[in-house]
């Protein structure tokens, strides 16, 4: 069988070794700094899943050969990877692609609080999936997921409780075809975060999220869900989380209890 070479700044094309082998080829524009050019194609490589959450990815060294360049210039790409919470470095053991099993990915996209002790002390949330099924994307979810109107989707409402108590209320829609086979009793029974299982099971790693957030007052059936007055504000907060790309893979609005806990965002 043909060894096809990897892919380097001079020889990427459309119709080159690249798109022969597979290997995405896409690169930003040729005037973009050289190590611009190689988060690229870093990045490249990790949403055609070559390194998988978890995994380590090659050396400095090793890529700065594949990709004929200096090892500080694929440094300086690693750290902005790095930065963006996609790589994580390991003193004396690496650099490793980030999962959401680790906990301080987890927390970027954990935002509620107790107002007394912290998520360590308070425990995992308990889940409750309320309904799980198929069906059509209206208008404004196709929208938001990148669909056109009637696409298959995935819709799940869950109830997360902490300490027994029902604290937060989410509506979760995912396109039909990437998360094809996913249950209710999956979505219930995973026991670390929802995130981690899209990683394992089905190969969608989130990467980033967009988030509104306002005050409302529940509905009849979701005050009842949450076991709270009608009458009582609560915090809604839409996100849209994105994998690699900038493609959008899930639309989720929950409701926030806040009279126990608070949403906590760490700015810099």
């Amino acid at each position: 069988m043909a060894h096809t070479p990897n892919p380097t700044l001079t020889d990427l094309s459309p119709a080159g070794d690249g798109a022969a082998s597979g290997v995405p080829t896409q690169l930003p524009p040729a005037f973009s700094p050289l190590y611009q050019q190689i988060k690229a194609l870093i990045l490249q490589s990790l949403q055609a899943a070559e390194w998988k959450p978890g995994e380590a990815i090659p050396s400095e060294m090793e890529l700065a050969a594949r990709y004929r360049v200096s090892q500080g210039t694929v440094r300086k790409a690693i750290d902005e990877l790095a930065a963006d919470n996609l790589l994580v470095r390991r003193q004396g053991k690496g650099t490793f692609v980030a999962t959401h099993s680790e906990q301080h990915v987890q927390y970027r996209f954990l935002k509620l609080m107790p107002d007394k002790g912290d998520l360590d002390q308070e425990g995992p949330a308990q889940r409750q999936v309320v309904d799980c099924k198929r069906s059509r994307a209206s208008a404004d979810v196709a929208r938001a997921l990148g669909l056109r109107a009637g696409d298959p989707v995935l819709q799940v409402r869950r109830v997360l409780s902490f300490g027994g108590v029902p604290t937060i209320l989410e509506d979760l829609w995912l396109p039909g075809q990437a998360f094809k086979g996913l249950t209710a009793e999956q979505m219930a029974s995973y026991q670390g975060p929802t995130y981690a299982m899209f990683e394992v099971d089905f190969g969608v790693r989130m990467v980033r999220a967009e988030e509104k957030i306002r005050a409302v007052n529940a509905d009849a059936a979701q005050a009842l869900l949450l076991g709270v007055d009608g009458a009582m504000p609560l915090l809604s907060v839409e996100r849209v989380a994105y994998t690699y790309n900038d493609t959008p893979m899930e639309l989720r609005r929950g409701l926030y209890r806040t009279d126990t806990h608070h949403y906590r965002n760490d700015l810099s």
